[in-house]
């Protein structure tokens, strides 16, 4: 048969690998009905990156779990963050002649430890533009599962910004987002009358080598783990109080890799912290949140937050080859931001082609023809969709009605029903990326 694998989701008293609480999960293989479950790392999905893995009736020696702590400690960062901050207050006042980071150490490094790096390769002079950009001088961390730090394009990430201080939010809480960290950072220093404030949550912890313990927090959104513990917790705890009417969003760029099932719980726990800090008003409203994420992924999310819709605003990296605007990419970005605020209110830029539908009261794609049938925009990827009178929906423009399936498909495909189920929805005869449940309107 074949095997699938179930997120059960995080259970109190996990065991803990060096990304914190492990997740459970349940492999089942067609036929039978209970599969074995097991606990396993929540970032990495790649067993070479962190290969935890334990079932969950398995009785762990104290030996093997004395080895396991010392090995989880083994893997955490050689600095704490508050060590990380009082480096940077030295680092600064150094002369540009001295400033020097360890580029395989990913280290700002002081004078007293060049000799222990000689041998590695080092970049000079870092200037204090350098430092207020450190996604620009950290290399990204490609892992497309874990990290997956494919950064915001200058035009995306500037038109995210213009977007939430028009919408009036004050406090932006960054989770996964660096480089919109970083922009609102290095306007707040620049312009005395720009008052918004980003606490960076982040997996990578290269970034408490230049942000305050306010600025960032080490975090992994898989299983809504924070490494500084109580203090860290508190400290995003005091940034989504809403002091003097500073409203609160979340902005999320998760790895398009990482299972949406995880992600969404994390962000619930997120959503709750900003609930309980205020005692009154809150009570059935969520957290404003703009969750980033590729649009075949929308009736999933959609299933975990009914109330978030998916605008047509195409988000643009700078290291994703796949993913860049127009001309340069290979093809248009299927980045979409799902958001829980009202649509009409997203406004997207006319001149790069967005316009507003009156009937569906939001901003489209120039090519989002508005279909009368439908009665909505109903494409997902900026090309004209056509309507099909059997699928009583639209469809792809490269899609055909396929009698022998009773759906449109790709023209070239297999009709033979295979017997391995869809990931997604459980049917035979195509693949996750095929899935027309992906693309439901």
């Amino acid at each position: 048969g074949v095997a699938a694998l179930a997120l059960l989701g995080p259970a109190p008293g996990a065991p803990c690998c060096p990304h914190g609480p492990a997740l459970l999960f349940v492999k089942t293989s067609q036929g039978t009905e209970e599969g074995r479950r097991f606990y396993a790392c929540s970032a990495c999905r790649d067993r070479k990156d962190c290969n935890f893995f334990q079932w969950e009736d398995e009785k762990v020696s104290e030996a093997r779990l004395a080895a396991r702590e010392e090995y989880n400690r083994s893997q955490q960062p050689c600095f704490t963050h508050r060590q990380n901050v009082d480096r940077y207050k030295n680092f600064v006042l150094l002369p540009l002649s001295k400033r020097r980071f360890c580029q395989e150490c990913q280290q700002l490094l002081l004078p007293a430890e060049w000799k222990k790096h000689s041998d590695h390769q080092f970049l000079c002079d870092i200037t204090t533009a350098q430092l207020k950009s450190p996604s620009q001088l950290l290399y990204p961390l490609e892992n497309k599962k874990t990290n997956a730090q494919y950064l915001f394009a200058d035009r995306s990430c500037q038109f995210l910004l213009n977007l939430l201080t028009d919408l009036g939010f004050r406090r932006v809480l960054s989770v996964g987002t660096p480089r919109l960290h970083e922009m609102i950072q290095s306007k707040a220093a620049q312009e005395e009358e720009f008052n918004v404030r980003s606490l960076l949550l982040d997996i990578d912890f290269r970034y408490s080598q230049f942000y305050t313990e306010d600025e960032f927090c080490h975090y992994n959104m898989f299983n809504h783990h924070f490494f500084g513990e109580e203090a860290a917790r508190e400290t995003c705890r005091k940034f989504l109080c809403e002091e003097n009417g500073e409203r609160v969003i979340m902005v999320t760029d998760p790895p398009f890799g990482g299972l949406v099932e995880a992600l969404a719980s994390s962000f619930k726990k997120l959503m709750a912290m900003w609930r309980e800090t205020e005692k009154e008003g809150h009570d059935n409203r969520e957290m404003p949140m703009f969750w980033i994420f590729p649009y075949f992924f929308e009736s999933r999310i959609l299933d975990f937050f009914p109330s978030f819709s998916m605008m047509d605003y195409q988000v643009d990296y700078d290291n994703h080859a796949l993913y860049k605007h127009g001309k340069t990419g290979r093809r248009q970005s299927p980045v979409r931001i799902f958001t829980n605020l009202t649509p009409s209110m997203i406004v997207l830029p006319e001149e790069e082609g967005y316009r507003f539908c009156t009937v569906c009261q939001r901003y489209v794609s120039s090519g989002n023809q508005h279909c009368e049938i439908c009665n909505s925009c109903t494409s997902k990827d900026g090309r004209r969709w056509k309507h099909c009178v059997l699928c009583k929906r639209c469809v792809k423009p490269s899609w055909f009605h396929c009698d022998s399936c009773k759906c449109c498909t790709l023209q070239k495909h297999s009709c033979e029903k295979t017997d391995s189920g869809c990931f997604v929805c459980g049917k035979a005869g195509h693949k996750r990326s095929a899935c027309p449940s992906l693309s439901r309107s």
